[in-house]
């Protein structure tokens, strides 16, 4: 047995150094490991035999850009590199060798971005522009900047078949999809994003592998679950037999993201599938690389968890995990369903009252343990002392946008005055606001399910698809079924495109101007659920009292949303609506402003009360009293 004595920066994959390039690769299952490379991947390099199912050596003479694959034993197939760096040719071709040590990094001062003070905008990089590339995205970095947005999910970029998709069936998880551009060209993106101020996080899928070009069960089995599934696929081995190499790999992964390519942290895809009883749950485990992997910089991490466990945000010390965020699906829901006034399927057990919507942006989940009839279970964990900034609030997704017949945008779904009363409560909430690409400019442009999947695979796709939306009943009839676009015509990615020429410049000013308040207002930007109070004021209308602390009774705001008619509030029996002693209450801002495509600003009190117009949001401030 052979002892390799340099440092790698990563267990596996194919590393350069002075006399050509370092590979590395777990494969118990084989005997022999030989490295196939040259210009026409003629010539061979056999690993030596390591410790624990490890397979090393070095290629005399490889450099950047050359290609390599592996031959397993006696089985003719050249296989790519199950950590390739590279997939110029897509993941069924030969690896390419990646130096990162040429790029040129402008972004030594900067510092990453914590929790506290995001506003996260979701992005695909494929149909954020006509292009689809990584350049291109960076060139409309400046714009979302100057809206208010602090930090980039970029849904996930590694490697996947075809030249389309939303790319969670990756198969090649350390390197970046061929379709958007070069390694580089990814690099230069989150570069341009810190030259202006924004953070990138990556949006990972650690709970399974794509259906195609997924060739780790050729080097091991073992890196998949014998009894854990799901519904995508087979579970990864985070736990069993042979699971050491497994969670390296995977936790080496995350901490190369933010290493090699600067990213800020990542946003994990459906935690709940991610199964481990280890000591250690391996999400903790990421956590701690991708800290520890910032060298110093702040770094976000957000998960989505379907079944809201608040372990994933609870710290290591009370059993946690010590992630930073998660989505807060139950908000999501419940907006949905005020919005627009259907809650079938995972909707039904929203109503979208206003106690609802008050106490998702107060106390997070809205189901903590309490019985869920979509699932027939108990849903969620307690969540009373999580702090406000760890919930990620949005009304749009990627997911919920394509969960209808014809991936259509809420401004489609609903009233533009109820869309903008619904945006500015929780674009003014205590939590982390999260935006999806060309919500900021009211696009219209669907958001469908796409995958480019031929054949068998690809009817399967299809069928899968129809299958999963049959949940929503107005969608498992035969006529609706027939409407669903078919993920695997290139037309269907095609339409999901952003088109700028069609932003308004009344949704573009709704959104700056609230991020603007939310970012130089003290009572929002603190981002304190505890010192948020709700009140419900009728069948659709409530009010929130954002207290400003420390006894400055002059810094509290009151924002007033009713998504309903109008509403005449006399009497007031509400003490949330009674301003501060020796002072009245003055309009500071409203969602029917003429800016916004509104109406113009309401007259709110009169000599018997209050009227406060339906399908709008005021906010009010405290003024002396004139003498």
């Amino acid at each position: 047995m052979t002892t390799f004595l340099r440092v790698r920066r990563y267990p596996v994959g194919m590393e350069l150094v002075d006399s050509g390039a370092d590979a590395r690769v777990w494969a118990p299952a084989r005997r022999r490991v030989v490295v196939v490379h040259g210009g026409n991947a003629e010539r061979t390099t056999a690993l030596a035999a390591q410790a624990d199912g490890y397979f090393q050596g070095v290629i005399p003479g490889l450099r950047a850009g050359d290609r390599y694959g592996f031959r397993l034993d006696d089985d003719p197939k050249i296989y790519p590199d199950p950590a390739s760096r590279a997939q110029p040719d897509g993941p069924h071709g030969l690896s390419a060798v990646v130096d990162p040590k040429p790029f040129a990094w402008t972004d030594a001062d900067w510092r990453g971005v914590g929790r506290n003070g995001q506003v996260i905008y979701e992005l695909h990089v494929g149909t954020f522009t006509e292009e689809g590339t990584y350049e291109a995205a960076a060139r409309q970095l400046p714009a979302l900047r100057d809206v208010g947005i602090t930090v980039i999910e970029v849904m996930p970029v590694a490697e996947f078949a075809g030249t389309f998709g939303w790319g969670y069936d990756g198969v090649d998880l350390w390197a970046p999809t061929r379709n958007y551009g070069s390694p580089d060209d990814l690099r230069g993106f989150v570069d341009r994003a810190h030259a202006l101020g924004l953070g990138v996080i990556l949006d990972v899928v650690y709970n399974h592998l794509g259906p195609d070009g997924n060739y780790l069960k050729a080097f091991a089995p073992g890196y998949f679950s014998a009894g854990d599934g799901n519904e995508w696929g087979e579970a990864l081995n985070f736990d069993g037999p042979k699971s050491g190499p497994v969670r390296e790999f995977f936790i080496a992964n995350a901490g190369y993201w933010i290493d090699e390519y600067h990213f800020d942290g990542l946003r994990i895809d459906a935690a709940q599938a991610i199964h481990d009883k280890s000591p250690e749950h391996v999400l903790a485990a990421i956590g701690r690389r991708v800290r520890a992997a910032a060298n110093g910089r702040e770094t976000l991490i957000v998960a989505e968890h379907e079944s809201q466990d608040t372990r994933l945000v609870t710290p290591t010390a009370d059993g946690g995990y010590a992630l930073d965020g998660v989505w807060n699906d139950d908000f999501h829901h419940s907006a949905r369903v005020a919005l627009t006034g259907h809650n079938e399927a995972y909707y039904r057990d929203y109503l979208g009252r206003p106690q609802e919507l008050i106490s998702a942006l107060r106390w997070g989940y809205l189901y903590q343990g309490q019985w869920y009839r979509w699932q027939k279970q108990p849903r969620g964990t307690p969540a009373l002392d999580v702090p406000a900034a760890a919930f990620v609030l949005c009304l749009e997704n990627h997911d919920q946008v394509a969960n209808t017949m014809y991936g259509t945008r809420l401004p489609a779904l609903t009233s533009p005055g109820r869309l903008r009363a619904m945006t500015a409560l929780m674009l003014l909430a205590p939590g982390t606001p999260m935006l999806f690409q060309g919500q900021e400019f009211g696009s219209l442009r669907p958001f469908l399910y796409f995958a480019d999947h031929g054949g068998e695979l690809g009817a399967a796709v299809r069928k899968g698809r129809g299958d999963f939306l049959c949940q929503f009943p107005s969608l498992a009839t035969a006529e609706a079924q027939a409407q669903i676009a078919d993920p695997g015509a290139r037309e269907t990615f095609v339409r999901c495109k952003l088109d700028r020429s069609e932003a308004r410049a009344t949704a573009l000013a709704l959104h700056r101007d609230l991020l603007r308040l939310r970012r130089t207002d003290p009572a929002f930007a603190q981002q304190r659920a505890d010192r948020m109070y709700g009140a419900v004021l009728g069948e659709r209308a409530l009010a929130l009292r954002f207290r400003a602390g420390g006894g400055n009774a002059g810094g509290d705001r009151l924002l007033l949303v009713n998504l309903g008619t109008d509403l005449e509030l006399s009497p007031i029996p509400e003490p949330l609506l009674a301003p501060p002693a020796g002072q009245t209450w003055l309009s500071r801002w409203s969602s029917e402003a003429i800016a916004y495509g509104g109406t113009g600003e309401p007259t709110l009190a009169t000599d018997a009360g209050w009227i406060l117009p339906g399908e709008s949001a005021l906010l009010l401030a405290p003024a002396a009293v004139a003498s």
